[in-house]
């Protein structure tokens, strides 16, 4: 029988640290703020980014000339959703990505269904091809 090489409580210690040292211990304001839908493009201002850790950089490159749902970031970047929400925001606020967030469907806004329903449709054909 062999036995990992790390005890099981330093894995644990290690998975656990990692989502809080990413965010520098933040957190999003709140998940109503940024949905899962809601779909994330990088802007052009973005190519003269310097000093982004790696976390953000993998945001920026999988937005590159798209657009990518905050489950999708998360699915795959294997981080958990409030990372990536945070992250997201920290991106948005130095002007490297626009958030899209889907509006209410109605006569009040004059949006189409059908514009809603696609987009829905495409996150989750990207979801289920993951």
């Amino acid at each position: 029988m062999t036995f990992p090489t790390e005890p099981y409580e330093e894995q644990y210690e290690t998975a656990s640290v990692r989502p809080y040292a990413v965010t520098g211990g933040r957190r999003a304001v709140s998940s109503s703020a940024l949905p899962l839908e809601a779909l994330v493009e990088t802007l052009p201002s973005a190519v003269n980014s310097r000093g982004l850790t790696p976390e953000k950089r993998g945001i920026l490159e999988l937005c590159y000339a798209t657009f990518v749902s905050i489950a999708e970031l998360s699915a795959y970047l294997k981080m958990p959703l409030g990372v990536i929400r945070v992250l997201v925001i920290d991106l948005s606020e130095a002007h490297y990505l626009k958030i899209h967030l889907s509006m209410p469907i109605g006569p009040q806004t004059g949006q189409s269904p059908a514009l809603s329903l696609s987009v829905l449709e495409s996150v989750l054909n990207g979801i289920s091809a993951l």
